[in-house]
């Protein structure tokens, strides 16, 4: 696949991410790198929705570390029983926001970051391999569409783990 997406417009979310997914399946079931599949997947929903923040935090060294992203700088390290991400890893669940002011423990990375969406993402064992993390800077901005289009893309990236 060449390295561009076709993204339409005037779409609602759950028909995007539809059309992206098999834009980013055959980005990734290619390619063996996990660096390289997470900062494809991280560009592709950045590029296509416009999120404001989009990334990853990879399990390692007892916390979160901070993996393949798209927008401005981010915290580097979460503990495990920190913010939003670290819920989402120690409940085992997807976890939407829709005012991170709101949210007990949040931690600010950006001020700008208003609503956000975290997944885990699993080894084949079911542990806790890392965490989709995705920010926007505008309030309510996640539903129930996110969550089911994210998650069909986190597949991909766990049949490669």
């Amino acid at each position: 696949m060449a390295e561009e997406l076709l993204i339409p417009t005037d779409t609602d979310r759950g028909t995007l991410y539809d059309v992206l997914f098999p834009q980013i399946q055959s980005l990734v079931e290619t390619e063996s790198d996990l660096t390289a599949n997470l900062a494809n997947v991280a560009a592709a929903l950045k590029e296509a929705f416009g999120f404001f923040w989009v990334g990853f935090y990879i399990v390692k060294e007892g916390q979160l570390v901070l993996g393949p992203f798209q927008g401005p700088i981010a915290c580097t390290r979460i503990p495990f029983h920190k913010g939003v991400c670290g819920a989402s890893y120690s409940r085992r669940e997807t976890i939407i926001v829709p005012d991170v002011e709101q949210f007990p423990g949040h931690i600010a990375c950006s001020s700008a970051s208003k609503s956000e969406i975290v997944l885990p993402v699993f080894h084949r064992n079911g542990t806790v391999a890392m965490v989709l993390d995705v920010d926007s800077d505008r309030l309510d901005d996640f539903s129930e569409a996110d969550a089911v289009g994210l998650q069909r893309i986190i597949k991909l990236i766990e049949r490669k783990l």
